[in-house]
């Protein structure tokens, strides 16, 4: 988006220094990255970033400050699920933007998605750094706060009792953000099949837990049936890194009860009683899937009409988006979205960027296979003033 940055890394990159560059983060992350990395990191004016931290936030406390909001949201929570002691307001948030042109012919952020749950926080500063180190952009800036993310994962406890929890970790794409929030935080990774309980209290090879980072999606422990020690319901001794139930209360279920200039129109798809005939302008969703499961741009009404009647309110149908490709690459002109993650200790605080580049109808990684120049990347902030 910064013309003369665009051309000159353009013209400055070389497939070698790509190899240098996947060579160096899989060595950083103690593990091969198994998601596709882009070959570029993308450069941003400072004023489009700051405004869509700006809306994150805002959106973000129009949410957690709105108590009949919330209790519709725990009503949705699947059975099992709604865990006790819940916090004022959630650790961790993510919000997802894309880029579209208006009217004005200016570039301007629209909500893609919002999401109280953690991500590639101990990951991302070191893909920044990597993007830095190997194509030579050492005068760039990304937000990294490192610092935070310890303090938000660790909170008073001893790394020995804080664990990273997850469903098969070893086997997740997320592999290089578990060992290098090991690395971090000096915290252990376990599955949660492997965690035993003694009345209210959880032990990880004998050791008590204290304190969890939680990484495991509900949707996989449904979809998988996996069997643990506890039901996330109990009444356990135990800290929340990142309390479970905010996973629900800030997802894809809060879109049609925003409001704010930033967010498209969205409708639960048991609340729509007259399809608009222009369902290729549209997106179907489900409220609680993870990386794009179950998504359908430009739905046709068979799509629909296969919802069950009594699933629709488990369903979205949002006005589609249609994201500017504002990204010179040399296989012509790519999307990019902007995840803004935050840290909400005492201050709801921007921590780090995601960028995801693509060319396919969705913007995930696994929708733009065998292509060159998208995946996921980097965003450095270009102060224009």
């Amino acid at each position: 988006m910064i013309p003369e940055l665009r051309r000159d890394f353009n013209k400055r990159f070389t497939q070698a220094k790509y190899r240098q560059f996947l060579a160096a983060i899989n060595a950083r992350s103690g593990t091969q990255v198994k998601f596709r990395l882009s070959e570029t990191p993308c450069f941003f004016p400072k004023p489009l970033i700051e405004r869509m931290q700006h809306a994150g936030a805002e959106l973000a406390r129009q949410l957690a400050g709105n108590e009949s909001y919330l209790e519709a949201a725990r009503k949705e929570i699947p059975q099992g699920f709604l865990a006790p002691n819940e916090t004022d307001k959630p650790l961790f948030l993510q919000v997802d933007f894309g880029l579209v042109k208006e009217e004005t012919g200016a570039i301007a952020p629209r909500l893609v998605e919002i999401q109280a749950f953690p991500s590639l926080y101990a990951f991302q500063p070191v893909l920044d750094q990597t993007y830095r180190d190997i194509y030579q952009l050492e005068g760039h800036a990304a937000i990294a706060a490192s610092a935070q993310v310890s303090k938000a994962v660790l909170g008073n406890q001893s790394p020995e009792n804080v664990i990273l929890l997850e469903v098969d970790p070893a086997n997740q794409k997320t592999l290089p953000d578990f060992l290098l929030t090991e690395r971090l935080t000096g915290v252990r990774t376990v599955d949660i099949r492997d965690l035993t309980k003694q009345g209210n209290k959880l032990y990880a090879n004998g050791i008590p837990v204290h304190r969890i980072y939680n990484r495991a999606i509900a949707d996989e422990l449904i979809r998988r049936n996996i069997q643990a020690a506890f039901r996330f319901d109990d009444d356990l001794d135990v800290e929340w890194a990142g309390h479970p139930n905010w996973f629900f209360l800030i997802s894809k279920f809060s879109l049609p009860y925003l409001k704010h200039e930033t967010v498209p129109e969205c409708w639960f798809l048991s609340d729509v009683n007259v399809l608009p005939d222009d369902l290729d302008n549209y997106v179907l969703k489900p409220l609680y899937s993870f990386a794009g499961l179950g998504v359908r741009v430009g739905p046709t009404r068979e799509d629909i009409d296969a919802v069950p009647r009594d699933h629709r309110s488990q369903y979205l149908l949002q006005r589609r988006m249609r994201f500017e490709p504002v990204i010179e690459t040399p296989f012509g002109p790519t999307q990019a979205e902007i995840r803004v993650m935050y840290i909400w200790l005492d201050e709801l605080e921007p921590v780090s960027l995601i960028i995801r580049m693509g060319r396919g109808k969705m913007m995930g990684v696994d929708h733009n296979r065998d292509m060159e120049w998208v995946g996921a990347s980097a965003g450095f902030i270009v102060d224009i003033n």
